[in-house]
Parts: C-alpha cells; structure tokens; sequence
C-alpha cells in the first residue's frame, strides 16, 4: 500500500527535486534614498521612520518578549529582492524571510490577491465554506501525490497535524491490533518547529531540554544512512518517518533521491507513513498537510481544527504564489539561476583560507566554514547583503527569493568576497 503525507513547512526546495518529490500604524514619511552597493529605481521609495533604528530597537526591549537574538536592523519596507530600514539603507535580501517569501517583496500577482481578497472577505474561520480555500486545496492536488489537504497556519502546525493524523491513521488501519506503531522517526540536525510535538521531532538539544519533559518515542537516525532507516521501520513501531528533503537549518543538506526512494519504499512496505516539507503563501502564515486518501478518511470532524486556519485572505494569496511557482518556465529559470550562483560562489570563494565546501540544490545554498559563520553575516549586514547562518553555527545559509535576478546574485558575492578577511581577523582572535 501507499500511505504518505506531504506537510508544508516554510522553506522551498529546488524546482527538481520539488519535481522528484511531488509526482505521483506608526507615523512615518516616504523619502528617497541612495545606497552605492544596489541600484534603487526611482519610483520605488523606501518608508522612512520618524523613529530611529536605536529608539525602535530599545523599545522592542522593553515591551517584546526576548524569544529573539535580532539583527541590529529596523526594517521598513520591501520591494522584490530589497528591502530598507528606517533610515532608508537599502539591503539585498538573500534570507527570504528565512526561506518563505518565494516571490520576494511586494510582488504585483501576489500583491493583488492580499488587496482583492481584504477588500472582499478575510476571515470566517472553518464552521463555513469558502471559494478560496477550496481553489487552493484543488491546486495543491493537482501538482502533488495527494488526494486531500488539511489547512493550518505554519509549518510547525503543519507537523503537528502529521503527528496525529499518523498515529490516527494507524489505530484506523488496524482496528483490531491492541498495540499500534506510535513511534517517530525523525533525522539527527532536522528542524521540524517550535511547539510540544514538533519540538519533539527536533534534534537540538538545545531547543529541546529547556522544554522537557517533551513527547517521548522518537528516535533520531543519522541523515542519509539508509541500513539505519530501513531496519527501524521495518521493526513494526514506527508510526511515521519525518524527513527533510533538504536541511535548512542544520546546514544545508540535501538528501540523495536514492535515500528518500528507501524511506519510501519502506514506510509502504510497513504501513507506516513519510512526511516531507514544500512552500507556500509567500510571507503569509499558513501551512497545508497532503495527505492520500487513504489517510484522510482516518480523520473524523471534530479530530483536528483551526480557528485561524485556510482564510480566504491567505488562500488566496497562497493560489497566486503556487500558479507562480508551478509554472514550468519559472521553475526552469529558477534552476538555471540556481546553477549560475553556485557556480559563481565556487569560483570566487570556493578557495577562500575558511571555506570547506559550498553545497545545495536549486537556491538553496551552504557555505560550510572552519569558523563562526557570524562575523561574515555581520559584516554582509553592514555592507548591505542580509544572509543566514546555519548548521553549527559554521554555515552560510543563503535563500534568495526565487524571483533574484542574475545582477542581484553577482551583486551578492561581490559583497561576500569583499567580506572574506572577517574571517581571517576572527580566527585570529
């Protein structure tokens, strides 16, 4: 039997293996800024706070919750791959909001459905139906394995809800059996989120044990090995394998077509199901659980819910990012892209004294380092070039919105090469 399920988590993967996976108001003034590293077109004008930065970032202290080590930045507007603060310096985004804003900044498709739809209809939870929704869900059908969509607001709910529609299922499908597969297997430097059931999917140690005691019964593999995989889930406990087709936050890693074709064939084998992540909404919360139809009618109303969850405000945005993202030619462009920067990294810093390697698929990439990746962000920062760090805290994570234009990514690694000595002064230290 097939049994799987697709949740999406806000991250994207590169356009072929998104191919191999799926088959089957504060007072302020506009004014015009000037920026020497990236060209500002004239009509495009940042907002200007009348607070500064240091005001901004003071206030945040006081008033907001210290969940956050942020940047030392007060950002104000976005326009494609731009974004400016408060005092009107302009960056190159190349974090997509940590890899969810797909089309970028204020993308005229995209910006037409968030004004249509608030103008029409933005919320009326799931106690109705709604146009929306139903055309996002038919969408996601028709480019996936899946027969069925379950709609939540992130891609930690998003794993929440493959928790229990996996041990559901399970219960569902042996309706006789007294002792049902209930454990997990997820994968070692895997990030699945933030809340109890997520965070228990989740490797880190440091993101699990101030939280403890979390939910217990799930084992974590080494990525990629296969033996290790298979044998577990052919051991009759497992409930569900939960997979990262590519490691954002643990370094950039992509896993081999062979080893997510194993996962498959084995949770199959064993009845058990294989959760994978995709993007969606581009910035908006919201995230989706695929799911066959064999799992679906696992689920009863009243089983699981949202309040918040498949608004017809965020739907359909959701339809405007994903007719984008699925046309072939866009998808096309954005492999070509992606081939070209990392070819271009390679070239100009894959001799660099402290990088060990340059890896990733599509417009995901990592720069592995032999030290603390943060000085090199710092400096990116000052320089106008926003960027990740990942992994160990040793990665370079960069995620453009797919819409980045070839000049933008030259752009990039000129900065980044210019940036390179931070790394020889920090390990100097």
């Amino acid at each position: 039997m097939s049994c799987s399920a697709l949740f999406t988590l806000n991250t994207f993967l590169s356009p072929a293996l998104h191919r191999s996976l799926t088959l089957k108001p504060s007072k302020c003034y506009t004014a015009p800024t000037a920026c020497v590293n990236v060209d500002t077109r004239a009509h495009q004008k940042p907002l200007v706070h009348l607070k500064t930065s240091e005001e901004i970032i003071a206030d945040e202290k006081k008033f907001i919750v210290g969940t956050y080590a942020r940047a030392p930045v007060v950002l104000s507007s976005g326009k494609g791959c731009k974004l400016y603060d408060v005092e009107g310096r302009e960056y190159l985004d190349l974090t997509s909001g940590i890899a969810v804003s797909a089309l970028g900044h204020g993308d005229p498709d995209w910006l037409r459905a968030v004004t249509q739809h608030a103008d029409v209809l933005t919320h009326v939870s799931n106690i109705y139906y709604s146009v929306p929704q139903v055309e996002l869900a038919k969408r996601l059908v028709a480019v996936s394995f899946a027969d069925r969509v379950f709609f939540c607001n992130s891609g930690t709910e998003a794993n929440e809800a493959a928790i229990k529609f996996s041990r559901k299922f399970q219960r569902f499908s042996r309706p006789d059996d007294t002792n049902v597969p209930v454990e997990f297997i997820a994968f070692k430097n895997c990030f699945h989120g933030r809340t109890m059931g997520a965070l228990a999917l989740t490797s880190k140690e440091h993101y699990r044990s101030p939280f403890e005691p979390v939910m217990p019964g799930v084992t974590f593999l080494e990525y990629g090995n296969v033996q290790e995989a298979v044998e577990m889930i052919r051991s009759g406990k497992i409930a569900a394998v939960f997979v990262e087709p590519i490691q954002g936050e643990g370094g950039v890693y992509s896993a081999t077509k062979e080893f997510l074709q194993s996962l498959r064939t084995a949770c199959d084998d064993a009845g058990c199901l294989l959760v994978f992540d995709e993007p969606l909404a581009g910035g908006l919360p919201i995230g989706a659980a695929l799911v066959t139809e064999r799992v679906a009618k696992a689920i009863n109303p009243g089983e699981h819910g949202s309040t918040f969850a498949g608004s017809p405000f965020v739907c359909n945005a959701g339809i405007a990012v994903l007719d984008k993202i699925s046309n072939t030619n866009f998808l096309a462009g954005v492999s070509e892209k992606g081939q070209y920067f990392k070819q271009l990294l390679v070239e100009k810093l894959g001799g660099g004294t402290h990088v060990n390697e340059i890896r990733g698929l599509g417009l995901i990439i990592g720069i592995e380092l032999d030290v603390s990746a943060s000085p090199f962000v710092d400096a990116c920062r000052k320089s106008g070039l926003l960027i990740l760090t990942a992994g160990k805290g040793n990665v370079i994570r960069i995620v453009p919105p797919l819409i980045v234009s070839n000049q933008e990514l030259e752009l990039a690694v000129k900065i980044m090469v210019d940036c390179l000595p931070v790394l020889d002064e920090a390990s100097s230290k």
